[in-house]
């Protein structure tokens, strides 16, 4: 065998198996640890002839993997080697190395928890936390505790220096380093990047820069499926004729043709431009490639638990895939590595990516924890399921018939929701394939779980999914090969044919299986002939270009995107769909409501009872005779919506409700705790079935509210003996010395008396109420009631300030009474004291 640098860490990592029953290995792309370290594990006596189980981030890799070990071994796959993914498999009797995609494992678990006849399972490239990884894991550690009598061995491989986090998560497992033998990689660094510029220009600009500085075979970094084939049709114009050169894309859609055409070394004499999403950063070893072109850029699937909609978003890489992506550049001989931002912006950059449990669509996951028993809290992550993205997965699964809510309010799974968990497929498929065979319509909807399940890259001849589904039959191509494989795979999981056909039309049939996918994405179009839709779920969508399904007054959307910095959704794939579907076929998706409404321009409450898809309205009826109750219902939330300022507040409730606010917060400032209720405008709205509900018989329209006792209301929330001492601890008005009784303003805080300054005369302190906790706010006024001056602290502005303030008084005021000392001056609400 080829001498690879992770050799001289297989000792160490062979003891620390034979030692512990978990271990970590950390080793930099391009070690060799998929390579070697399954066939040095294998005659390990602690694995006494079991099978080993290595899982893969994505097919490519896998069955890459598998071929890549059964050569090491002069074998041919499916004999010592085997692998697993979906749509393909190559395992037989000797297997004992399977290669497996991480979605494979998480349902043998289910079917198998135990794994008997498994001793070893290797978890390559963890450092990449996919979804399906993080979920075998979770369920493989669980499943070890409870279900097995020997011992199952675990090994996380990872390419970052996150072994320490790992090592904690399995109990302060050892962890083996290999350093790898890497190449130095000289970096070229580009100008940073602006704010929604086009990458494309720049990349090739890049390319062809390489091509005349460096020898030898380029891979190039882009995000996605688009960018790769823009820069292939660019270069391609570029380069013209030259017969030196391979452009090789490399994503995971190709054909395994084109896959093993871009990985394989290049042909004597020639140069490969390999141009590949971030597939190609640690989980495939590409050969001959000493020079890396990286945008920096990946896409990535991000959840909206508000929207209930996955959106795929170009996003910086971190600072950790830069160094995987520029190492490639090193493993053969000294490389180059152009990156295409600025040192200043990597300097920004996250240390590490985002795992992917934290920003995806968790129905899957939810789920497959339905069907396994166990709640998130219940298993062990190194980063648990987000509660409100986990929550609107167990909504989603409800609304499926997947889950229903059992005793103590847990969620159960139901029959239902167990055939969908047994299909490797999202919930939303696995309902629509079920569906579709109880409708006798198991052929159509093996067709359009394959067509939704791969990545469409055809984004012209309109949205209309109907048609991409017409050119199945007669289209070609690996992408048209590759759905018909995959529906003929999802006809043979259905066993059977299901009912008779229902009596729909194909268009029908097609629009009723998408909505059972799909039934927060049935849409109504706001204006006749528009382009802007919305959705059950109350979103907004629209067409940004002129679309013949535009003319459709109803669709299910089965694709959405999103744009930058606005909220519509844009419309991909759709169908148009018939309203007169809800009526049998999808009935279950209609509710009943009940509605009360206030009509703005006469001011008066209308009933009527609303047949609704989600948020949308299929058919009104008025109700002509009001339900006590509902009509409550619905003055309550005319109330909510509009505020209290409908009711008829005075200045007067306005200084009541803040002289009660001011002794509660005084006494939770003090104990914490109140015997003074909270009549906050926001207590009141959350109490309003308690203190208004019982008063609005009366109300029918707009205006009877203003005839409310609103006083008489909201008087009940203060039961005796606080009336008595509100007035006692809050009073309305305070005596000062002139004999004058002043009001206070109690909508600040402290509370505002507004005197004027010769009626305070012989006053020594400042007053206060609450039992003395609180001073009050003076506002001094001059005889014109204007404000002199403002104080909390009386004794202070005698001493201190009032000579000034007497002298401008005097002078303006010159018939009033300005005594030398005020303390001992007689107070007066006149010009002078009576008899001067």
């Amino acid at each position: 065998m080829t001498p690879l640098p992770i050799d001289e860490a297989l000792p160490a990592l062979r003891q620390a198996l034979l030692q512990r029953d978990e271990a970590v290995l950390e080793a930099p792309p391009g070690a060799g640890k998929t390579t070697r370290v399954p066939l040095a594990l294998l005659d390990e006596p602690w694995l006494a002839g079991q099978k080993l189980i290595m899982l893969e981030p994505r097919r490519l890799a896998a069955r890459a993997a598998a071929e890549r070990l059964a050569s090491e071994l002069g074998e041919r796959v499916g004999e010592t080697v085997g692998y697993r993914i979906r749509l393909d498999s190559k395992v037989g009797p000797q297997t004992r190395i399977e290669v497996v995609t991480e979605g494979i494992l998480a349902r043998r678990l289910q079917d198998d928890p135990a794994l008997e006849g498994v001793g070893l399972v290797i978890f390559d490239e963890f450092h990449e936390r996919s979804l399906d990884a993080d979920l075998a894991l979770a369920l493989t550690l669980n499943a070890r505790v409870l279900l097995r009598d020997e011992p199952l061995k675990l090994l996380l491989m990872s390419a970052t220096l996150e072994g320490a986090r790992l090592s904690s998560l399995l109990a302060e497992a050892p962890v083996v380093r290999s350093e790898g033998r890497m190449h130095p990689v000289t970096l070229r660094w580009g100008r940073p990047y602006q704010a929604g510029e086009r990458i494309e220009a720049r990349v090739v600009q890049t390319v062809l820069q390489a091509l005349e500085e460096q020898h030898g075979s380029l891979l190039v970094f882009l995000p996605g499926q688009a960018e790769i084939r823009r820069v292939n049709e660019a270069l391609a114009e570029q380069l013209g004729e030259r017969g030196d050169l391979l452009l090789c894309p490399l994503h995971g859609e190709l054909e395994l043709a084109a896959q093993r055409a871009a990985i394989e070394p290049a042909p004597t004499g020639k140069r490969k431009v390999v141009l590949a999403t971030n597939i190609a950063e640690t989980s495939l070893t590409i050969e001959g490639v000493r020079v890396v072109v990286d945008a920096g850029l990946a896409r990535v699937p991000r959840f909206d638990p508000g929207s209930g909609m996955t959106r795929l978003e170009t996003r910086r890489i971190a600072r950790a895939s830069a160094t995987q992506r520029a190492g490639r550049a090193g493993r053969l001989e000294p490389g180059v590595c152009y990156r295409l931002w600025s040192e200043e912006q990597h300097a920004q950059l996250a240390a590490y990516g985002e795992a992917e449990i934290l920003q995806a669509d968790l129905a899957g996951i939810a789920l497959q924890l339905a069907r396994w028993g166990a709640e998130p809290d219940e298993l062990v992550w190194l980063d648990a399921p987000p509660a409100a993205a986990y929550a609107q997965a167990q909504a989603l699964l409800e609304r499926l018939g997947a889950l229903r809510h059992g005793p103590q309010g847990s969620w159960q799974l139901t029959g239902h929701g167990q055939a969908m968990a047994e299909l490797p497929v999202h919930p939303r498929l696995a309902h629509l394939l079920l569906r579709g065979q109880a409708l006798g319509q198991a052929a159509l909807a093996a067709d359009i779980a394959a067509l939704l399940s791969e990545r469409d890259t055809q984004r012209g001849g309109g949205a209309d999914l109907a048609l991409r589904l017409h050119q199945l039959q007669d289209g070609r191509g690996a992408s048209v090969q590759r759905v018909r494989q995959l529906a003929r795979q999802f006809r043979g999981l259905l066993r059977g044919s299901g009912a008779a056909p229902a009596t729909l039309s194909e268009a029908q049939a097609i629009a009723a299986l998408l909505a059972f996918a799909y039934p927060d994405r049935v849409a109504r179009q706001r204006r006749e002939g528009g382009g802007a839709y919305r959705l059950a779920n109350g979103r907004a969508a629209q067409f940004d270009e002129p679309d013949a399904l535009m003319k459709e007054p109803w669709l299910v959307i089965a694709e959405l995107g999103s744009h930058q910095g606005r909220r519509e959704e844009r419309i991909y794939r759709a169908v148009a769909l018939d309203p007169a579907l809800f009526d049998d076929v999808l009935a279950e998706q209609v509710s009943l409501h009940d509605e009360l409404e206030w009509d703005e321009r006469e001011g008066v409450l209308r009933a009527e009872r609303q047949r609704r898809v989600g948020e949308l309205v299929l058919a009104r009826e008025p109700l002509p005779q009001l339900d006590d109750d509902a009509r409550g219902r619905a003055l309550l939330g005319l109330v909510r919506r509009k505020g209290l300022e409908l009711l008829p507040w005075t200045p007067e409730l306005r200084q009541w409700q803040a002289r009660i606010a001011l002794l509660r917060q005084l006494d939770l400032d003090r104990d914490g705790d109140s015997e003074w209720p909270d009549v906050s405008d926001a207590a009141l709205l959350a109490r309003l079935e308690d203190w208004l509900l019982p008063y609005l018989g009366k109300v029918s329209r707009l205006a009877h509210f203003a005839q409310l006792d609103l006083a008489a209301m909201l008087a009940t929330l203060l039961p005796w003996p606080l009336p008595q001492r509100l007035e006692e601890q809050a009073p309305q008005a305070l005596a000062v010395p002139s004999g004058s009784r002043i009001r206070l303003d109690y909508s600040e805080r402290p509370p505002v008396l507004a005197v004027r300054l010769q009626e305070l005369f012989g006053l020594a302190e400042t007053p206060r109420i609450a039992g003395g906790r609180q001073p009050v706010k003076l506002h001094l006024l001059s005889p014109a009631r204007r404000p002199v001056q403002v104080t909390q602290d009386l004794a202070s502005f005698w001493a201190n300030t009032y000579a000034e303030v007497k002298k401008d008084l005097k002078g303006r005021y010159p018939k009033h009474y300005w005594p030398d000392d005020p303390l001992i001056a007689e107070p007066t609400a006149r010009a002078k004291p009576r008899g001067q």
